[in-house]
Order: C-alpha cells, then sequence, then structure tokens
C-alpha cells in the first residue's frame, strides 16, 4: 500500500513539474519573440500629449493614424485634422517637438489640402520624404516631399492580385511601406477584414504576394472583428508589425496589438495582445507608432488623440532628450 500510494504521489509530482516546465517554456519563448522592451509599456501621467484644437480650426480634431520619425533629435508629427462632421474633408497637417511630449504646430498648416489626405505613414528614402495615406473613399494614394513639409500628391496606389489583374473594386487603406534594399513592401487592408501584402520596385505598380491576408482577424476576441497594420519595424533580425484591431461589431472601439514575422507573410500575434487598450468604450488607444528616442522604446498611439507609453519601470522623471545628439532615425530601426 505505502510503494502504491508512494508511486501515486511521484506521478502527480512529475505531471505537475512536466505542466510547469512547459508553461515556463512558453513564457520564455514568448519573451524571447517579443522582448519586454517592445510590448510592456505605461501611459505617460499627463496624455494626451496632442489633441484637436477643439476651437474653430481647420484642425478642430484630429483622426487615425498620424506618424512620427525622429530626426536630428527633432520628433516630426504627420496627422490628419477636420472640422465638423466625421464626414468632412481631411486635411494633412505637421508638429515638431524637442522631446516628443510638447508640439509645436507648423504655422503654415495644413501643409497639404489640395486632396482628402488621412491614415498616414512616412517613410524618407535617399532624402526625399514618401508618405502613404487614405484619400476619397478610403483610396489609398501616395505623396512625395523634398522637406517633409511641401507635399506632391503622385496619385491612387496601383495594386494588381498575383496574375497581375487589378485587385477587386473597392476600398483599401491603412497603408503601410516598408523599404529593404530596392524592394518596397506595402501592406493594406480592405473594409479592416484582414491585412494584404504587396511589393514593387518602383513604389508605382505594386503585385500582391498572395491574393489572401497575411494578417488575419482573430482568432483571439480582441482582433476578431477587425485588423488594420499601422507600422513594421526591425528588431533583432525579426519584423514586428505594430497594429490596431477591435472586438466591437460596429468597429466602434480599437486597440493596439503587435504580432512578429521572419519573412513579412507568416506572422506570430503577441499572446498577451493587446499592448494598449483603450479605457473605455468612447475612447480608442489605437494606431500605434514605436519611436526608439536613443535610449529606449516609447509608443505612441494616435487615434483620437496622441499619447505616449513609456517602457515600464522607466520613472517618467527620467524621461530625457539629449538635444545635442544627432539622430537620425527612420521607420528603419
Amino acid at each position: 500500500m505505502t510503494n502504491k500510494w508512494g508511486l501515486f504521489f511521484g506521478l502527480i509530482v512529475l505531471f505537475i513539474s512536466f505542466g510547469c516546465t512547459n508553461i515556463n517554456k512558453k513564457g520564455k519563448e514568448d519573451q524571447l519573440l517579443f522582448p519586454p522592451e517592445l510590448v510592456d509599456f505605461v501611459p505617460y501621467e499627463n496624455n494626451p500629449v496632442f489633441n484637436g484644437t477643439g476651437k474653430d480650426t481647420w484642425d478642430s480634431k484630429i483622426r487615425e493614424r498620424g506618424y512620427i520619425l525622429l530626426e536630428d533629435g527633432i520628433y516630426k508629427m504627420w496627422y490628419t485634422g477636420y472640422n465638423g462632421s466625421e464626414a468632412a474633408t481631411k486635411y494633412l497637417g505637421y508638429a515638431t517637438s524637442k522631446d516628443g511630449i510638447h508640439w509645436t504646430r507648423y504655422p503654415g498648416n495644413p501643409v497639404f489640402n489640395e486632396y482628402w489626405t488621412e491614415d498616414v505613414q512616412v517613410v524618407k528614402h535617399d532624402g526625399k520624404y514618401y508618405m502613404v495615406a487614405e484619400g476619397v473613399n478610403d483610396i489609398a494614394h501616395m505623396l512625395i516631399s523634398e522637406n517633409g513639409i511641401d507635399w506632391v500628391r503622385q496619385g491612387d496606389l496601383d495594386i494588381r492580385k498575383v496574375n497581375g489583374e487589378p485587385i477587386d473594386s473597392g476600398a483599401f487603406g491603412t497603408p503601410t511601406l516598408w523599404l529593404e534594399g530596392n524592394k518596397w513592401y506595402l501592406f493594406y487592408e480592405r473594409e479592416d477584414l484582414g491585412i494584404w501584402l504587396a511589393v514593387s520596385s518602383d513604389h508605382k505598380v505594386w503585385t500582391n504576394v498572395q491574393d489572401n491576408p497575411v494578417i488575419e482577424m482573430g482568432p483571439g476576441s480582441y482582433d476578431a472583428k477587425g485588423v488594420a497594420l499601422d507600422q513594421i519595424i526591425k528588431y533583432h533580425g525579426k519584423y514586428y508589425g505594430y497594429y490596431h484591431a477591435t472586438s466591437s461589431v460596429n468597429l466602434g472601439t480599437w486597440n493596439s496589438d503587435v504580432a512578429v514575422s521572419d519573412d513579412l507573410i507568416h506572422w506570430t500575434k503577441y499572446e498577451n495582445n493587446p499592448i494598449i487598450d483603450a479605457d473605455s468604450i468612447s475612447d480608442d488607444y489605437s494606431s500605434p507608432v514605436l519611436i526608439y528616442d536613443g535610449e529606449n522604446y516609447r509608443l505612441y498611439s494616435m487615434h483620437k488623440g496622441v499619447r505616449v507609453f513609456f517602457k515600464r519601470n522607466k520613472k517618467q522623471a527620467d524621461v530625457k532628450t539629449d538635444y545635442k545628439k544627432s539622430l537620425k532615425i527612420s521607420t528603419k530601426i
């Protein structure tokens, strides 16, 4: 009897040990794929750091994804402003900051008002700024600038299926660029029902790598009803895609999330998504943009106002910007 009970308890201990080992192993694997500096953030105590004016100006309200680059110690932000209802025409604004917290609007705003421009993303390449944005009816278009202020519209994006035929008619929005070598990558969504990927050698004609999404909705509830990619970074040889998603049937409230890939096509979502969630059903902390400030990564959520989130356990009083540093940081980190 004694031997039987000894064997029984021994098996229980072995089972528990095996289970704990697997849990610990899973946790370590997840931490290796998603290091804390890329996913674990706390909000700045004085958020939001940038918002609509709330007055009778062209940017009384702001919305969608704005975008930030850090260049030569200056944070540069392009944002979407409008005055009136959600149907009001959206224009492009520009603001700068020395610390990424206190922002100054460009006195010549809006910097582009010739065409509906919202949900913007910017890449700097060979001295030029390339912007992709949503236009009328959520059709993505491109603009190019020599200085980040004066923009020239290049027209709607020309996206083709794998066989070379134009993609099916309808909206294609939240465009996001990634440039590696001489190859351009374009991520886009269709009605927020998935994230597609197309490639180009000249950023003029884009061809799908496959005609179905590379990032799909679900299986978690937090992104079961809609997804859209906001930014790609490269970190320790892996690609990290920061995206916003929703569990709301009416696409009312969005959160911020991350996934990882080795090839930009096959993606693994972070087990603890969302990394930033809304405080209430009436607000969004979405359209995430990650910036390396010279010491640590910080995360900005751009919709519906701009909020900043710092590395956890980093005292906000210690957040400093060395204005004398010459930092040249783009979307390729």
